[in-house]
């Protein structure tokens, strides 16, 4: 399926989920929000789904930010919709029950670090710029930036880069851990592809569980976190993966999981 700024290509397992608009460096407006959230709600619903990458079209930019353009003429009102808006697309992208993938290709500023904080894990390639440069605009991040910011590199890197809106390259973003890997341009979507085809040998049902108890316990006391893991694991003995992932391992041959 695709829409006017929004591509999704389904490759087997997988989808890559791409925002084209190059002419505008693949700023997010209000329709090319409510297109990227249409598309993950159809994601969501596609059980065979083992992983998604989301890219920006051309290799100048990820996302460059929010629409300036569209944002100049908002106030307070169509303000607080639009950021409702960017903040509910970011928490669906955040919710799709397989692995996201962010593939930055270049600039990721404003909401478009915003989308790539909102993935699960983020590569990116040589030329990849990251920031949330919004103060210089008089606002600031909008679409989750200073929750997830926070949450991944720590309360005093995240208030450095957004008091700042200084832009950072990867191999700095990888420093901070921001991103996971940097690889040359050409390799990026390969790269992504291979990682979540690694995924897409364990266990379906393992891989979405998992996910669920890492998201939902970062925002719990430990104790609480570990009560939430062990029910989860518990749960999973009951699952037909978990019966075939053990007696593949000794009988010594690769599982074949059905997901159930």
């Amino acid at each position: 399926m695709s829409d006017v700024n929004v591509r999704v290509e389904l490759d087997g397992p997988f989808a890559t989920v791409t925002v084209d608009r190059p002419k505008s460096l693949n700023a997010l407006d209000s329709r090319t929000l409510e297109e990227l959230e249409k598309a993950c709600a159809h994601l969501s619903g596609r059980p065979e789904l083992r992983g998604v990458i989301v890219t920006g079209a051309g290799e100048k930019a990820f996302v460059a930010g929010a629409d300036i353009a569209e944002m100049n003429g908002m106030d307070e009102t169509r303000a607080r919709h639009f950021g409702a808006l960017g903040q509910r697309v970011m928490d669906v992208i955040a919710a799709l029950p397989v692995p996201v993938v962010a593939a930055v290709n270049g600039f990721a500023l404003g909401g478009g670090c915003e989308l790539a904080l909102a993935c699960d894990f983020i590569y990116a390639s040589e030329n990849a710029r990251f920031g949330l440069p919004e103060v210089s605009l008089g606002i600031l991040p909008g679409f989750g930036g200073t929750q997830r910011l926070t949450r991944l590199v720590g309360r005093a890197r995240a208030k450095e880069l957004i008091f700042t809106g200084d832009m950072i390259d990867a191999a700095r973003a990888r420093e901070i851990g921001l991103v996971l890997d940097v690889v040359p341009l050409p390799k990026l979507l390969p790269h992504a592809r291979a990682a979540l085809e690694r995924v897409a040998q364990k266990g379906p049902l393992a891989v979405r569980r998992a996910k669920e108890a890492i998201d939902r316990g970062a925002d719990l006391e430990l104790a609480d976190g570990l009560h939430l893991e062990r029910e989860v694991f518990s749960d999973l003995f009951d699952s037909a993966d978990r019966r075939e992932g053990m007696k593949a391992f000794l009988e010594k041959r690769p599982p074949s999981f059905t997901g159930r």
